[in-house]
């Protein structure tokens, strides 16, 4: 079995539950070494996570002959550009969502893992929980019929970062670091669901605005799009509403029932058709990027194919800068 040496570049909070600790879970992969510009933060990392090897330099790590593959945990603004050098250096990558922080760094990864034939992964690893292969699974086998229309809505309070001076504010409120806002850093997983569970949307229009002005971006957002599958929907974020306004829940009509769940809270499943109401509970693993970095690192070995890879990933981008106007 090929052994897969990872070289983390990044070790934001995500790498500390979320990701990182999955990455030596699965058999025959381990964490070899980990990148930050901050030395002090990277050594801690290394010494927290008993990693051998910690550098500051993002390329002295790609070029360290005992990483073969490299997991990108910084903000998007620098996504496209590790990716490249990862696979113009023969190294596979997986890459944090959003692939990019605008649709056309994301065709620009795409061409580079097509001319050098290096893969590229990105981390929707919702597509691969178990709560949301229930929701699958029952939209498959006709629980609720024929799907007709799919509505998003989700809504939060300010966060008390919200409030700091322009100066302060963090990464994802900055548009040239994040792509835009909350909005790209919250949508993502939504859209890429959609998108898993109906097909493409190839038609996306949206109304974003600024209510707050409490910081750049955009803080709430609506939007209506079509599917290649025909079906239709709409959409709206809003990250400054009041907390009696907090909402995160995707309803699916189909012609002989409902289906609800969420997408960050991983609410019970509401089920309603012919035969009654239901309430489902689906635990998820402790890891929540356990299953994703599994099928990739068994792609990495020739034992499977993961199917979140750079191309899979583009069409969240493309909806998401349609709905800000960006293009």
């Amino acid at each position: 079995m090929r052994q897969i040496r990872w070289g983390f570049i990044g070790c934001g909070e995500v790498t500390e539950k979320k990701s990182g600790p999955a990455f030596n879970e699965v058999e025959g992969s381990c964490v070899v070494a980990v990148m930050s510009r901050n030395g002090e933060r990277v050594k801690a990392y290394a010494q927290r996570h008993n990693i051998p090897k910690w550098y500051t330099d993002a390329q002295e790590l790609i070029d360290d002959p005992d990483v073969n593959a490299v997991y990108i945990a910084t903000p998007p603004s620098s996504h496209a550009t590790y990716a490249v050098m990862c696979m113009r250096s023969g190294k596979p990558c997986y890459v944090e969502k959003p692939l990019a922080a605008n649709y056309e760094d994301c065709i620009r990864v795409n061409r580079i893992s097509e001319q050098t034939g290096v893969p590229c992964f990105v981390a929707y690893y919702r597509r691969y929980l178990p709560y949301f292969n229930r929701v699958r699974h029952i939209i498959a086998s006709d629980g609720i019929g024929k799907v007709l229309t799919v509505q998003l809505q989700f809504a939060v309070p300010p966060r008390d970062l919200d409030y700091s001076a322009s100066s302060s504010k963090p990464w994802r409120l900055q548009p040239d670091i994040s792509g835009g806002g909350y909005f790209y850093d919250l949508a993502p997983h939504q859209l890429d669901l959609l998108q898993e569970l109906f097909g493409i949307i190839v038609r996306a229009h949206g109304y974003p605005t600024n209510r707050e002005h409490l910081y750049e971006a955009e803080d709430t957002i609506s939007a209506v799009f079509i599917f290649d599958s025909g079906i239709s929907g709409s959409a709206s974020w809003c990250f400054v509403g009041h907390e009696s306004a907090k909402a995160d829940r995707i309803t699916v009509i189909g012609d002989k029932g409902i289906l609800s769940f969420s997408v960050y809270n991983y609410d019970p499943i509401q089920l309603v058709n012919n035969s009654g109401s239901r309430s489902i509970i689906v635990p998820n693993p402790p890891y929540l990027q356990l299953p994703i970095i599994t099928s990739v690192i068994h792609h990495l070995q020739g034992i499977d194919t993961c199917t979140a890879t750079s191309v899979s990933a583009t069409p969240v981008n493309w909806v998401m800068d349609r709905v800000l106007g960006k293009f």
